[in-house]
């Protein structure tokens, strides 16, 4: 049962006192719309895998799994959708215009179309940019958009189950805690302790 069949029911249960449940409930999302050139705060399937190659440029497949492989892009709609802000909402959504023109600019491509070596060399231009703008800008300017993207790229790999248990160590019952253990250099990081 998902979260909509039950509030619903929770509502016939309580003698109808949400009226109009189905409509209560439908009227807290907007439609989904393609983002890369649309508009709302649901993210279509195209802007999730258009967020998942941005991802997996970042955090690429190796001898662990990639960023797409931890369904990193369905993670950055949701955080964008239900936990930023409307003004970091639009921030993000505009940058995924900026950071597709940028790449027509550069490469006379979408960001799609393109090889993932001219990718990966458009988003080092975007992190030099970020940089910039982040070590000029006062406590009060908004935080760049990719900036966004490659924080919500990071976390949304290492708290998934590929990143957490692929890329780094773990232990689902680490028993007791020991404050301080030696690294040897090459060693995994700890996703627990």
């Amino acid at each position: 049962m998902n979260r909509r069949d039950a509030l619903a029911r929770v509502g016939l249960l309580l003698g109808g006192t949400i009226i109009g449940a189905e409509a209560f409930l439908s009227g807290c999302t907007n439609s989904p719309e393609k983002r890369v050139g649309g508009a709302g705060t649901n993210f279509s399937n195209d802007d999730i895998a258009f967020l998942d190659e941005v991802s997996e440029t970042i955090l690429p497949a190796t001898d662990t799994p990639g960023a797409k492989e931890a369904k990193v892009g369905e993670f950055m709609g949701r955080i964008v959708k239900d936990c930023y802000t409307e003004a970091d909402q639009k921030i993000f959504l505009d940058g995924m215009l900026k950071l597709e023109a940028a790449c027509k600019a550069k490469n006379g491509k979408s960001f799609m179309e393109c090889t993932p070596e001219q990718r990966h060399n458009l988003l080092v231009d975007l992190d030099k940019e970020q940089k910039e703008y982040t070590d000029k800008k006062k406590k009060d300017d908004p935080a760049h958009y990719f900036r966004m993207m490659k924080e919500l790229t990071l976390w949304g790999y290492f708290t998934s189950e590929p990143g957490a248990t692929k890329a780094l160590r773990y232990v689902a019952v680490p028993g007791k805690y020991e404050g301080c253990v030696d690294y040897k250099k090459g060693e995994k990081a700890w996703a627990t302790s």
